[in-house]
């Protein structure tokens, strides 16, 4: 399957032996002037790429004091060096968290402390040369941004922050990542991530409406640019047509019927994620944003709602009513913005949904908890809610579940290696070695509980999952999405499988005849 070995599942964590540069060099195609210049970056190398360089830094440092906070404040203690994903499926050194931020620890205390300005070698400072900016380019796009470091880290740097100011500064210099910055310019002209044209859109909609309406006999609507709806929803661009995304929409789309809400998807902002955060860009990240307040405005809503994406909900949840806001033309009486789960799970506490579990029988279930939902963000009125909601939605809609081990479960999760704009096939050697540590917690499970399918709430989890589960023994359909667990399980009004089990319960439930005699 590929050129390089994948790592052999182990039988208990150990803090992997280093091997010096085993991933040096490795990194994503370099972006082209096309998709740089609309970005608003240089396309190459300037002429005088330092000085812009220590320009942009210099910039970040006094815009964000948290950077500097971060690149003064580290104690070199060690405590992240195991946490990393990448670091123990690679055992490369510079993808121990403290060796990554120290990339650029090392430059900024040379040009911006004093002792790195007069005495270097005392502080471990070093000039900024292109064999630097090569490895800033390695392995600042060898990191999820996952923030499972920080969780363990006694002085709260966060890792991904650094690696967002790093890949800000090296596309200031034209040297940004082609996979993030081309799916950005589909955005910006098409409006998804994919590239998926309106009309296009539009018939995927309507052959899930035929769909639905042919399995269930029930006629759920999926409406594209139609005004007046109650919800936008917000969704991963995968949800249209990739499996098993596709499988959570239809889900999504039931839940919603038989809430009654009215609901619509914009052909102009149909794509609910975010890859300005993944190239370190607010000003990317805010442009995008704009979309969804526009496309909220223009389509008179009164809600928006976002579906099954990991970053797209961090955005959402830690950034959109800043970057976006004030949403103060939104009904209050709703969360802004609000995750489908939400809505799912507020149902099924007011016992508005039926639910079928034996529909989802033939499987016994864990859960994945996506870095970007467990460390960014969080779900529901309550401290948590992010960890709990979907456990109390995958079990409302099968009968058979396991978590995977604790230590690698809610804000401990592991990434699934390929979050943080690493999900191509540039980075497939870093794909698969990142995915080690999640892999190992399924195999236990797996092999303990008889696990048979791993549930995610983030398209990129799903993504990953279904090229990674085979290099490690497993069968590229084990990973599924909540929603399709849903979909599978609910029993809608007027279906035909709620009058089967309507009229096999009149069956069973009947009274036995009385002994007259």
């Amino acid at each position: 399957m590929a050129d390089f070995e994948t790592p052999k599942i182990r039988e208990y964590p150990v803090v992997p032996i280093i091997k010096e540069g085993a991933m040096e060099g490795t990194s994503p195609f370099v972006s082209r002037p096309e998709f740089d210049n609309k970005l608003g970056y240089p396309g190459e190398l300037p002429e005088d790429w330092k000085d812009k360089a220590l320009a942009k830094m210099g910039d970040l440092l006094s815009r964000y004091r948290s950077l500097q906070v971060f690149m003064d404040s580290c104690i070199k203690c060690g405590a992240c060096t195991d946490k990393c994903h990448y670091f123990i499926g690679t055992q490369d050194p510079k993808n121990m968290p403290v060796g990554r931020q120290d990339l650029l620890r090392k430059v900024y205390r040379r040009y911006f402390t004093f002792a790195g300005k007069y005495f270097p070698k005392l502080v471990g400072a070093v000039d900024l040369t292109e064999e630097v900016l090569d490895d800033w380019f390695s392995y600042y796009h060898q990191c999820s941004e996952c923030r499972r470091c920080t969780v363990f880290c006694p002085m709260g740097i966060d890792t991904a922050e650094v690696t967002m100011a790093a890949r800000e500064i090296l596309a200031h210099v034209g040297k940004a990542s082609k996979y993030s910055n081309e799916i950005l310019t589909k955005v910006d002209r098409i409006g998804n991530n994919l590239g998926l044209p309106g009309p296009a859109l539009k018939g995927i909609l309507e052959d899930l409406e035929e769909e639905i309406e042919e399995d269930t006999g029930v006629a759920v609507k999926f409406n594209m640019d139609a005004e007046g709806c109650d919800a936008l929803l917000m969704t991963p661009s995968a949800d249209f047509f990739a499996e098993p995304h596709i499988d959570g929409l239809i889900g999504y789309g039931k839940v919603l019927h038989e809430a009654g809400i009215t609901w619509t998807v914009s052909s102009k902002a149909s794509e609910a994620a975010n890859f300005g955060l993944f190239i370190g860009s607010y000003e990317n990240m805010q442009k995008v944003s704009m979309r969804i307040r526009e496309a909220a405005i223009d389509l008179k809503v009164k809600r928006i709602i976002f579906g099954e994406c990991g970053h797209a909900w961090r955005v959402a949840y830690s950034f959109l009513n800043t970057l976006a806001g004030p949403f103060d033309f939104l009904d209050q009486n709703y969360p802004i913005p609000q995750h489908i789960l939400e809505v799912t799970h507020g149902m099924l506490e007011r016992n508005e949904l039926r639910m079928n579990k034996e529909e989802n029988d033939h499987m016994t279930l864990t859960f994945h908890d996506s870095c970007n939902i467990a460390r960014a963000s969080r779900m529901g009125d309550q401290p948590g809610g992010q960890f709990e909601i979907p456990r109390a939605v995958i079990k409302a809609a099968c009968n058979n579940y396991v978590d995977m081990d604790p230590s690698t479960t809610h804000e401990v999760t592991f990434c699934c290696g390929g979050g943080g704009g690493t999900l191509t096939d540039d980075l497939m050697e870093v794909r698969v070695k990142g995915a080690l540590p999640r892999m190992e917690a399924l195999r236990q499970v797996t092999d303990e509980n008889g696990v048979t399918n791993v549930a995610a709430i983030c398209a990129i989890c799903k993504s990953q999952f279904t090229k990674m589960l085979p290099y490690y023994g497993f069968e590229m359909d084990a990973i599924v999405s909540v929603h399709q667990l849903v979909s599978s399980a609910i029993v809608m009004k007027g279906s035909e499988q709620e009058q089967e089990l309507d009229g096999a319960g009149d069956e069973d439930n009947s009274a036995p005849e009385t002994d007259t005699d």
